[in-house]
């Protein structure tokens, strides 16, 4: 691929319609077999699949004047990070060090500036959205007494809209088109757990300092055909006009009793066998409390989730209420996409190579051993190594025969106004639309406004997410109905003109490869590791706890992520910076494969030590 990421990638507009080509085409590419020359008598391969076939039922609408948009160009890239799906790499790392220095140097002067001149260099819009920054402890300023790692909140936050009541203005395609480098749009939607364990590898390994993040700032809900608000901190419920005293009281109780549930065995041992829904019934709730909590707190779903597992649910939500704001959600600026290209950062500046536009033909393995022992690219070139971690897509069918697979349904949405006006337009929302018949799943909504650097002024992104039980445009589009207008230039009846208007959509189902085990598949090395793609949980933790149990069986007395030194303060030995004999080779000749402990001496350094001692 021409970008990072994989199926976790962002991309701008422009990007995400020539990803869209790619994938409508079905023709399998003809390429050159040469390689197979380089095969040694002991050794045999494993083909890797020549076409990505993870994604299927790809298809896009545009609800405006395509036409209009021919001959439109698209206007210069934003003074930001690099994205992932932009088509050039050259120059990435002198525009990330000029215009995205370390945090830690960049926000605090930030932070004690005006809003108006907190940047000389950049547009107020990328002012506006830098909302917040993850910091570890030993960052955070000395007048913290909290040893909680933190949140920094910048001040200039977005201004209520002054024209919110006003119609919205109405957007074109070719604008969109025009403005499509302010879009960041992830082919994965996820939101961050503030205490989920992503956000503490981000602490931990200090990946944070590459990354900015948002809080989410509403958790929705979809009831009797409305879009409402849904209380759920102390101080939403206190505040809340559309919960009675009464239920203020019951909502607070249950919420209480859900916090510490393990201690209180006698309220819920009855009904461990019987759903989360029927629990509900038998605690005094009112059936909008009920509604709630199931869909919008616990979020799972009302005929397959039995009760511990929906309070395990609820007691989550609850615990990462409060730790950097008044949901328990963050999203990072410009799109999800910029996660993983967080660590690749990370890696590199401690040697790792990532090489794009550069395709595998198979793994080599040796037969005596049964070893994996090298790679051949395209070029014909041999890569050796001790292991070889492949993401499930690059499997072979004649691999995968015994491997079932799940699929998630996905759509994107760009939408001219939020499902719930306000008095601020600048709002990151959570939704969940519960099924719209038997046997549904519910449907996961995220809904994104332009200071989170994923779309344009005045207009929203829209992802909608569920497990698939048809194809994604089947599964969706009945939801997208009743939330948004598809039909703008018809007469509509009031009711729909309300509605915000779709600009585009795109639907497409994405392969769920989680879950899968190894030994599923055929013929693999115990040397080769497989990981997934995106699951289609809300949170990143499955992926997070794949990487951690892969590094384990390759490096099982080594740490996961450890906070890394300062590169500055590393000093490598000097026979370490003579070039040593190179894993790449184009001949089939291979020299004696390195022992684990060589091949981790290559990276091996002293960390200098500031003490009295040295």
């Amino acid at each position: 691929k021409n970008y990072y990421g994989g199926n976790w990638a962002s991309f701008s507009f422009s990007g995400l319609l020539s990803w869209i080509k790619e994938n409508q085409q079905k023709t399998d590419t003809d390429e050159c077999e040469d390689w197979k020359k380089l095969i040694l008598e002991n050794e045999e391969v494993i083909p890797i699949s020549k076409k990505d076939k993870t994604i299927q039922h790809v298809e896009d609408f545009c609800f405006g004047d395509q036409d209009s948009a021919e001959d439109v160009e698209e206007a210069g890239a934003l003074p930001k990070m690099p994205v992932f799906g932009a088509p050039g790499v050259e120059g990435v790392a002198q525009e990330s060090e000029k215009e995205c220095p370390p945090a830690e140097s960049a926000l605090p002067e930030a932070e004690n500036q005006e809003p108006d001149k907190a940047t000389g260099m950049e547009p107020a819009s990328v002012t506006e959205g830098r909302d917040a920054e993850i910091t570890s402890e030993n960052e955070s300023s000395p007048s913290r007494s909290s040893g909680e790692p933190t949140l920094e909140l910048g001040k200039t936050e977005a201004a209520p809209s002054e024209i919110s009541a006003q119609e919205p203005k109405k957007i074109t395609y070719s604008q969109i088109v025009r403005e499509g480098r302010r879009f960041n749009i992830d082919l994965v939607s996820k939101l961050l757990y503030s205490r989920g364990l992503l956000i503490d590898l981000l602490i931990k390994s200090n990946v944070s300092r590459y990354a900015e993040f948002k809080n989410a700032t509403r958790i929705l809900a979809f009831r009797e055909g409305k879009v409402e608000q849904v209380p759920c901190s102390r101080a939403d419920v206190f505040n809340s006009r559309q919960l009675t005293m009464v239920e203020k009281r019951m909502l607070m109780k249950f919420l209480t009793f859900c916090l510490d549930y393990e201690q209180h065995p006698d309220e819920y041992q009855d009904y461990e066998n019987s759903t989360f829904a029927q629990f509900l019934r038998t605690q005094k709730l009112t059936p909008s409390l009920q509604h709630f909590i199931l869909h919008s707190i616990a979020m799972v779903s009302e005929t397959d989730c039995n009760t511990l597992e929906g309070l395990q649910a609820t007691k989550k939500f609850l615990q990462c209420l409060g730790r950097y704001g008044n949901t328990p959600f963050l999203f990072p600026l410009y799109g999800q996409g910029e996660i993983p290209q967080c660590f690749c950062r990370m890696c590199a500046v401690f040697g790792g190579i990532y090489c794009l536009r550069h395709s595998v033909r198979c793994l080599v393995v040796d037969k005596e051993s049964g070893r994996c022992k090298a790679i051949v690219d395209h070029f014909g070139q041999r890569i050796s190594a001790n292991y070889f971690i492949v993401e499930d897509s690059y499997l072979s069918e004649s691999v995968c025969t015994k491997v079932c697979y799940r699929q998630i349904s996905r759509a994107v949405l760009i939408t001219d106004q939020s499902v719930l006006n306000t008095d601020s337009e600048q709002q990151v929302s959570i939704l969940t639309v519960p099924p719209v018949d038997p046997g549904k799943p519910a449907v996961c909504v995220i809904e994104l406004c332009s200071s989170t650097m994923t779309c344009m002024k005045d207009t929203y992104l829209v992802h909608l997410t569920c497990p698939s039980t048809e194809t994604a445009r089947e599964d969706l589009e009945p939801v997208v109905q009743k939330l948004f207008n598809l039909n703008p230039e018809k007469e509509a009846e009031s009711e729909e003109q309300e509605k915000p208007r779709v600009l585009w959509a795109v639907y497409f189902n994405m392969r769920d490869s989680s879950g899968v085990e190894k030994s599923s598949y055929d013929g693999l090395p115990s040397n080769v590791y497989v990981c997934s793609g995106p699951d289609s949980a809300l949170g990143n933790d499955c992926a997070v706890k794949q990487a951690e149990t892969i590094f384990q069986e390759m490096f099982p007395t080594e740490e996961f992520c450890p906070p890394p030194p300062n590169p500055e303060d590393i000093i490598y030995d000097e026979d370490e910076i003579v070039p040593e004999e190179s894993g790449f080779s184009n001949s089939p000749e291979t020299k004696p494969e390195s022992t684990t402990e060589e091949s981790s001496s290559g990276d091996s350094a002293a960390v200098k030590k500031e003490d009295n001692e040295e």
